[in-house]
């Protein structure tokens, strides 16, 4: 199961403890992409390692004299890049996180550190396109409400109602009148124009006033 992360001259041994550890740590739809070991030139008998997954990128190091070994682990949205520098005697692969992290692991051997570049670099592109995605459907997303709010204000614009005419009172006679009836014109005038000013402002219907008019008039 593990021969297929042994293909770059990997420790067996340290992939095994790795990969042992690796498969519990896994999350639903996540899989294995590469693991390198650090070969230093005296004997190591605990090397550090680097797994790399779809998800995430995790440092492994041994400790308690192998008994036991500690990993620290990054998602690929959260690495801003990824290093990798060869020397005299192997190569050192890093990265560097979003909020200033960097760790990294040296004398690996070359031809693993070059593998861990190329894999980091298109789980990188990978993640970097995934975001593009993810920020046009925000804009979408947005556009779409905002179109939908304001077709909804459009349609619900308020419609006035037709003001009907209303008839003009009669102009007072410019005759006199009989002492008797002035009081009773004088009258009928102001509650006419009280009348017209509770319909122009709303306080009553058309129906109102004009059924009111004819009650005043019909008094009169």
């Amino acid at each position: 199961m593990i021969d297929k992360f042994l293909r770059d001259e990997q420790d067996p041994k340290a992939v095994e403890k790795v990969y042992s550890r690796l498969v519990d740590l896994l999350t639903t739809g996540e899989e294995i992409l590469y693991i390198a070991v650090q070969k230093k030139p005296i004997v190591n008998l605990f090397p550090d390692c680097i797994a790399l997954t779809n998800k995430r990128i995790l440092f492994f190091t041994p400790a308690n004299l192998g008994l036991s070994i500690k990993f620290v682990d990054f998602v690929w949205k959260d690495i801003v890049d990824v290093f990798t520098k060869e020397e005299i005697i192997g190569a050192v692969f890093s990265a560097k996180t979003t909020i200033g992290t960097e760790m990294g692991v040296d004398y690996l051997p070359k031809v693993q550190a070059r593998k861990l570049y190329q894999y980091a670099q298109e789980r990188k592109e990978a993640e970097r396109e995934a975001r593009r995605l993810r920020e046009l459907e925000e804009k979408r997303a947005e556009s779409g409400a905002l179109n939908i709010d304001h077709a909804a204000q459009v349609a619900y614009q308020p419609v006035a109602a037709p003001q009907q005419p209303v008839a003009a009172s009669a102009p007072p006679p410019v005759a006199p009148v009989a002492p008797v009836e002035e009081p009773k014109k004088d009258e009928l005038t102001e509650k006419l124009k009280r009348l017209k000013t509770l319909f122009e402002s709303g306080l009553i219907s058309q129906e109102e006033y004009n059924h009111k008019k004819v009650e005043l008039l019909s008094d009169f």
